[in-house]
This record gives structure tokens, C-alpha cells and sequence, in this order.
């Protein structure tokens, strides 16, 4: 740590030099300062100079990067923004909260730019429209608080990092990012993706508890926590990062928790996810564009979805601040010069002309009640506006009182416990594991023997659901050599000649096949089914199979996205993850039908409604439920069950 200049401020309000201020923990702040320059592509950041020396960049990644990966987007032409670091300054928050402007910044014309009506009438359209016809399980749709700032921009930025510094807790970064004509001041409570040493970690962070007036409770949590909707909410986008976690690393990523994370005005519920990868964090950070906690799920159509229902483009919010910091190790055994740490800009005040923008989002689910959703977005941007100043404070009161507290009513405030350390609370976290999947929570060792199906390969087709990423990693586990394919990239010859064809998940209506997308799974499953060749069927592709084997198609009168359920698949009791809002029915009772000819099919539905959740028959088996979520418990064995009937020899 340096000393502090005490002129710095004053010379950076000059806006001579661009700059960020940030601070990543409770003590001290960094000063970047450098030279910015505007890319194309996350490719494009450049980490070496000409000489090829590593060097430092803090790059602003905007949501229409998104075109990267070929997601829809409304393209604002918001730049990829590099500094490069050319100069470093730490010091403590003690120096800079003395040093920083603290008079008031005020606003003119405030207030939502989508009224509260009209917000909660998107709510109630996605609801029906998206959700409840196949394109998805959650969807975040954002709104913008906005208002006229009239103070010099620069110096409304150091005001309002000061403000941030003092009153904002729990924060993962808080900063203040100033280059020319764009200024963002943020605390983002949610880490991305980061990179360190070879180890990707990811932060999911859902579920959104407003503080009463006086501040919250072990009671008033405690409600919180059981909510069924905020607990699907978390689980949801635990699956939706594992995806990405099992397209970046070979060991496809263990989850801890779940945890809470406290803040001034809000608390959420959060996951840790951690595995190991050797990529560029470039492609670290091309392959989890964006995170679903401000997004959707599944991601590709969520982006669709999000261009449908918002009018204006994103700008920065839901991307990412992306700090790459060159490694100091002597040896770096293949693996990246850099580490990565990226923050998602959500809670975040831009500043550009003279107008302050604070984009807040809800994340929709099949339980969402409009007006709550409404109720969320005030809350989010509540805690950045009253953060910085912008609406009056509350004085939030001690979470937990601490020991000293409770004998002396003198005991300072700030000595109170966080309300994760409360044994019924921490309880109460805890037994939210008792209904996830052991394989994602144990470390994944490498199966004993190769697995009970090593020596033979798969070929995965993803209907765009990277479900498929955590299905292959299962499929691995159990011995397999496994590719992906996308399904607007296999060829009849792959489908032809794979030892095995797992045909995976995706959004949409199985009974339009008006789609390129729609009509090449059907084509898939068809052509696998003709050649008697093996094939399991997931989800969407499960549906396809059971239409092409005569059994109707309905849609569910209430859609199962993110519910767990135990079912009988073939005699044995399993606990599955759903998420579908279609479904294959037969009549109750129906255990087998004659759709082959001289074979029967086996058929696993319910009991009383008939709803299909496994088919079997001569060369391949299928699964309306996703084996490879967190909600299966009893994901793998079912697996394992589904990929040896495909593959057992076809008897005449």
C-alpha cells in the first residue's frame, strides 16, 4: 500500500486522465489509471503489448457481445472498452473516504421509464407467452430508473464511489469506472467468473429479500427462505451456471452452499461453483456470456426472449467489469498468463450527457406475481439510489444483536452478526442440499475401471440447451467418449455412424414443426429410430420420439420449470428435476404400447394422469425429466439405466 497523494482526487476531477477506483475488499482501494482503447471481440482485448509482455486491462464487456456466441440482441453499438493499465495506486478506505467529494448530487425528473402497470402487464405476458409455452424456465426482464444530473460528471462520480464506500455492505466490487463520455458507479454484489491459478469459480446469486423498515430479522428471513419460488429461483440458475461451468472445465464444476449474501437494503441467497480449466480467460469469459441471474435460462433463447420484451437495448447492464491481471507464476504449466475476475454490472448508476441510468431487472419464474416483480425492481434500484445518495437512507437495525448487545443497549451497532451466523438460519440454508443431486455437490473423481461403459462413444445433439454441457460431463463419468454437436451442425453421416446418439433438450413447442431447429431434431430421432441404431431422448427430444410413436402431445396446465419430482421409471423410485412445460400422455394406466409391430414399448407415466416420463423400446430409451440437474438426485443411476437398455443388443 502507498501513500496517500492527497491532490489525486482533485487532479482526477479534472477529468484530465481516464481512471477506475475500485475496492475488492474491506480495507483498500485500487486506483487503475492507463490508456483506453475500444475492440471488437473479447479475442480482441489485449493482453500482451507489441513486445509480448503480459500486461493488466480492465475491460467493460457490454450485453450485445452477446452477437459473439450468435444470441439475439437489440445492438446498441455499446463499445467493448479496454483500459490498459499503465498505472497502480492502492490505498486505504480510511484515506480515500477523507479525500472524496461527499456534497449531495441532485436529481431532476426521476423516476421509471416503464410505469409500474405496465411492467407488471410484461410480467404477466411472459408469464403466459414464454414460460407457458416452452421457450424457457426463468427470464429476466429489466426496467430503468433514470434522471437528469446536472453536477460536473466526474465529480458525481467520486461523490458517488465515496457514497458507496460508506454505506453500501457485502458488495463483491465496488467501483467507479470514468472514460471518455461514459462514467458507471456501481456495488455489484455478484461475481461472474473468475479465474485464478486455473480454478474458475462462479457466484450465482438469486432470490431477492427487501429489509422491512428497521431492518430484517431472523423472523423475517426465515419466511424468505421458505419460499418455494425464491428457492426454485436459485436452484434454476444454479443449473443454468453449471452448464457453463461444464463447457469450461474438464471437471465440470462442484457447487457449495448455499450462503447468504447481506447487504445494506437486500439479501440474496448465492451458490459457489468451482472447477478446473486451462482456456484463455477470453474464452472463459466468451463461453458464459452472460450470467442467468440476469438473463434467463435457458441462455440462447433467453436472449431471445429478453429482444421481445424489452424495447431499448441493454447497454452495460447484465455484462461484465473484466479485470485480467497478468500471473506471477515461475512455472505456469500451460495454462493462461492471466487471471480473471469479472463482476456482472447489475446495481450500477451510469452517467452519460447528463443523464443518470440505473437498469434493474426481476427474474420471472412459473410462481412470479406481477406486482411482486414490480415490488423488486423499486427494491434493487432503491439500494443503489439510496446508496449514493440520491433518495433518503434508511438506517437499517442491527440484523442479529450480538452477545455484548443483548447486556448492554450501549454495544455499538456495528458489532451485530451477520444473520447467516444464526444456527436456525444457517439450518435452514443447509437443508436446502438435502434435495440436490450428490454427484454436483462431491468432488467427481474419475470413475473406478473407466466407468461401466468405457471404450465406447456418443455423439450429443444440442437442440440449444446447454443442458446438453452438464449431460456429456455425466455421460464421461459413465465411461463414454463423448462430442457435442449442435443440431444445425450434424450431419446425417454423424448421426449415422455414432455408436450411440443422445438426442437432447431444448425450448419451443415439439408439436411446431415450422422451425429449422424443430424440424432437424425430429429429423434426427427419426433417422436414428429407422436404423434401429441406439439413442436416448431428452426432454424436448423424449417428446419428439413419443409423437413419432403415436402417443399425443399436450401442454401442461401449469408448467413444471425447475420442479423436482419422484416418479417411477421402470419399477425403481427416482428423484428428477422437470423442466418442461410439454408433456407425452397416454391413458392412465398404460405401462406398454405396441407402436413397432413385432416389439412392445415400455412406457413409465403417472399413474393417474398419464403424463409419459420414460419410454423404452428395441435400441432406445428416453427421459422427459433432466438426469443432469442439480434437482436428480438420482440423475446418474437413471442415466446409467437409460444408455445401457439403448445399448443392449436388439433381440428379434
Amino acid at each position: 500500500m502507498t501513500g496517500f497523494p492527497h491532490d489525486l482526487f482533485a487532479e482526477l476531477a479534472q477529468g484530465a486522465l481516464p481512471f477506475a477506483l475500485i475496492a475488492r475488499d474491506a480495507e483498500t482501494v485500487e486506483l487503475l489509471t492507463g490508456d483506453v482503447a475500444d475492440v471488437d471481440l473479447l479475442a480482441d482485448i489485449p493482453l500482451v503489448d507489441a513486445a509480448g509482455v503480459p500486461r493488466e486491462v480492465l475491460a467493460l464487456v457490454p450485453f450485445r457481445q452477446v452477437r459473439e456466441r450468435g444470441f439475439a440482441c437489440h445492438d446498441d453499438g455499446a463499445p467493448l472498452r479496454c483500459l490498459t493499465v499503465t498505472g497502480r495506486t492502492v490505498f486505504s478506505r480510511v484515506e480515500a473516504l477523507a479525500q472524496l467529494p461527499s456534497a449531495p448530487v441532485a436529481l431532476q425528473g426521476a423516476g421509471f421509464d416503464i410505469d409500474d402497470e405496465a411492467y407488471a402487464d410484461i410480467v404477466r405476458r411472459v408469464i403466459a407467452d414464454e414460460i407457458g409455452r416452452g421457450e424457457g424456465a426463468n427470464f429476466v426482464i429489466r426496467r430503468d430508473f433514470t434522471a437528469v444530473v446536472d453536477a460536473d460528471p466526474v465529480t458525481t462520480a467520486l461523490t458517488w464511489f465515496r457514497a458507496l464506500l460508506e454505506h453500501e455492505r457485502g458488495a463483491y466490487w465496488t467501483f467507479a469506472v470514468v472514460t471518455p463520455g461514459h462514467i458507471a458507479v456501481g456495488a455489484s454484489p455478484e461475481a461472474h467468473v473468475s479465474a485464478r491459478d486455473g480454478v474458475v469459480t462462479m457466484n450465482p446469486i438469486s432470490g431477492t429479500f427487501r429489509h422491512p423498515v428497521g431492518g430484517a430479522t431472523v423472523e423475517t428471513l426465515t419466511e424468505f427462505l421458505r419460499s418455494t419460488k425464491e428457492t426454485e429461483e436459485l436452484f434454476m440458475v444454479v443449473d443454468e451456471e453449471l452448464k457453463m461451468m461444464s463447457a469450461v472445465c474438464s471437471d465440470g464444476g462442484r457447487i457449495t452452499g448455499p450462503h447468504l449474501k447481506e447487504m445494506s437494503r437486500l439479501t440474496h441467497t448465492e451458490y459457489v461453483l468451482r472447477g478446473r480449466s486451462r482456456l484463455d480467460p477470453r474464452e472463459i469469459l466468451r463461453e458464459t456470456m452472460f450470467a442467468p441471474t440476469v438473463t434467463g435460462s435457458p441462455m440462447q433463447n433467453a436472449c431471445t426472449v429478453i429482444t421481445r420484451h424489452e424495447a431499448s437495448p441493454r447497454g452495460y447492464y447484465s455484462g461484465v467489469a473484466a479485470l485480467f491481471t497478468p500471473r506471477t507464476d515461475e512455472i505456469l504449466r500451460g495454462e493462461s498468463t492471466h487471471d480473471l475476475d469479472a463482476p456482472i454490472l447489475i446495481r450500477t448508476a451510469y452517467l452519460a450527457d447528463g443523464r443518470l441510468r440505473v437498469p434493474v431487472g426481476a427474474t420471472l419464474v412459473r410462481h412470479s406475481d406481477p406486482y411482486g416483480e414490480v415490488g423488486e425492481t423499486h427494491g434493487k434500484a432503491a439500494g443503489v439510489l439510496g446508496a449514493i445518495g440520491a433518495i433518503p437512507r434508511d438506517r437499517p437495525a442491527p440484523a442479529v444483536l450480538p452477545v455484548a448487545a443483548a447486556i448492554d443497549e450501549d454495544a455499538p451497532a456495528a458489532a451485530a452478526r451477520p444473520l447467516g451466523s444464526d444456527p436456525e438460519i444457517a439450518s435452514l440454508l443447509a437443508s436446502r442440499n438435502a434435495r440436490l443431486a450428490a454427484f454436483w455437490l462431491n468432488p467427481q473423481a474419475a470413475p473406478e475401471g473407466g466407468g461401466p461403459f468405457a471404450g465406447r462413444s456418443a455423439i450429443v445433439v444440442d437442440a440449444e440447451d446447454r443442458f446438453t454441457t452438464m449431460l456429456a460431463h455425466q455421460l464421461r463419468h459413465l465411461g463414454l467418449d463423448v462430442a457435442i454437436v449442435p443440431w444445425g451442425r450434424v450431419s446425417d453421416e454423424q448421426i449415422d455412424d455414432a455408436e450411440l446418439v443422445v438426442s437432447g433438450p431444448g425450448p419451443g413447442d415439439p408439436r411446431d414443426p415450422s422451425t429449422p431447429r424443430m424440424r432437424r431434431m425430429r429429423e434426427v430421432v427419426a433417422r436414428r429410430r429407422a436404423e434401429g441404431r441406439p439413442l436416448v431422448a431428452v426432454c424436448l427430444s423424449h417428446q419428439i420420439l413419443a409423437d413419432g410413436l403415436g402417443i399425443a402431445l399436450v401442454s401442461l396446465d401449469k408448467p413444471h420449470q425447475g420442479l423436482q419430482k419422484t416418479v417411477d421409471v421402470f419399477g425403481e423410485q427416482a428423484s428428477i428435476g422437470f423442466y418442461n412445460t410439454f408433456t407425452a400422455r397416454v391413458p392412465a394406466g398404460t405401462t406398454r404400447i405396441d407402436a413397432t409391430g413385432a416389439q412392445e414399448v415400455q412406457v413409465a407415466a403417472d399413474p393417474v394422469t398419464g403424463d409419459v416420463f420414460a419410454l423404452r423400446g428395441p435400441g432406445f430409451a428416453s427421459i422427459q425429466g433432466h438426469l443432469e440437474s442439480i434437482l436428480s438426485r438420482d440423475g446418474m443411476l437413471t442415466l446409467e439405466r437409460l444408455v445401457a437398455a439403448a445399448l443392449s443388443p436388439v433381440t428379434a
